[in-house]
């Protein structure tokens, strides 16, 4: 299945509770002893796509501002979850030397990144811009990174829950049942293919993180520049 048809498939599945008022809700999000942290290898876009996810988000926030809409500080492109959020997990626990050595060297011989947003996709519990690579470059440093954490001796959880393969970023999360669903669904259709831009990173970066990315709790422990 390519990215078009699982993102597709994704907005199908979704739109309807979104529609119906049905939709998951995350009570998570504004909980203040969520102690769910993980380690992530993580892209953020420009600012000119920032900008055009900010004023979708205030399309959305005109008809139910209750949302949780990622700050513009936090979007990101998850390039590979190291280690999942778990509930009790620090960096007490690991020697992040170790893990930023080998961040280092799964990216020495990096390809150009390049990525494009065209279009919305939705989940039952989130509303994500749709990422796709222009390149072999963002696939190839997966599987690096895949094969060398994956061969040390390190605690990692690397394709535990599913294989990524997106690259989205994640726009809104449901802290609630949507105000006016209708009119909600109406304005995810506007956007479905709606072109957010495109770029070429400078850098990446490995985090110690929460669930959500928020700027306050996550900690960039290395960052790579990227030619």
């Amino acid at each position: 299945m390519n990215l078009t048809e699982l993102y597709n498939n994704l907005y199908t599945k979704s739109i309807d509770n979104i529609r119906n008022g049905s939709n998951k809700i995350d009570r998570l999000i504004d909980d203040k002893n969520d102690k769910r942290r993980g380690l992530t290898v993580l892209i953020r876009p420009n600012d000119n796509i920032q900008e055009a996810i900010a004023r979708f988000q205030q399309g959305l926030m005109v008809i139910d501002e209750e949302q949780y809409y990622q700050p513009r500080p936090d979007m990101h492109v998850t390039v590979l979850s190291i280690i999942s959020c778990d509930d009790g997990f620090n960096l007490g626990q690991i020697e992040t030397s170790k893990y930023i050595r080998l961040f280092e060297q799964s990216a020495r011989n990096i390809m150009d990144i390049g990525l494009y947003f065209q279009g919305i996709s939705a989940s039952p519990e989130a509303v994500m811009i749709q990422g796709f690579p222009l390149n072999e470059g963002l696939e190839r440093f997966r599987d690096q990174l895949r094969d060398n954490f994956k061969a040390a001796a390190l605690r990692q959880t690397i394709d535990a829950r599913y294989r990524l393969t997106t690259a989205h970023i994640t726009a809104v999360r449901f802290r609630e049942q949507i105000k006016a669903p209708q009119k909600f669904a109406e304005r995810l259709e506007d956007y479905r293919d709606v072109d957010f831009g495109s770029f070429k990173p400078k850098e990446i970066e490995l985090v110690y993180n929460d669930w959500y990315q928020k700027r306050h709790i996550v900690k960039t422990l290395h960052k790579i520049s990227l030619k």
